[in-house]
């Protein structure tokens, strides 16, 4: 099972559709709001080098913004 989290804001609409995504395919999550939890948030900037979310690491790997695709391929999803 892979091991992703996902760096998210309440009002964040891509941050909605991985997490709608990550649902539909049944893969386990963990979310961490940045916008109340500033240990996730420095954590996301040291990982990513930005502010912006979704911030989305799967087995270690970043992924930036809901790049399907990359997603995808990360988890090996067809």
């Amino acid at each position: 099972m892979a091991n992703v989290t996902i760096y998210t804001t309440p009002s964040c609409v891509y941050c909605k559709m991985a997490k709608a995504f990550f649902s539909e395919n049944n893969v386990v999550f963990e979310e961490k709001n940045v916008a109340e939890d500033m240990d996730a948030q420095s954590d996301m900037i040291q990982k990513s080098g930005q502010l912006g979310v979704p911030v989305i690491e799967v087995n270690g790997t970043i992924v930036i913004g809901f790049d399907k695709p990359k997603i995808k391929s990360l988890l090996g999803l067809q």
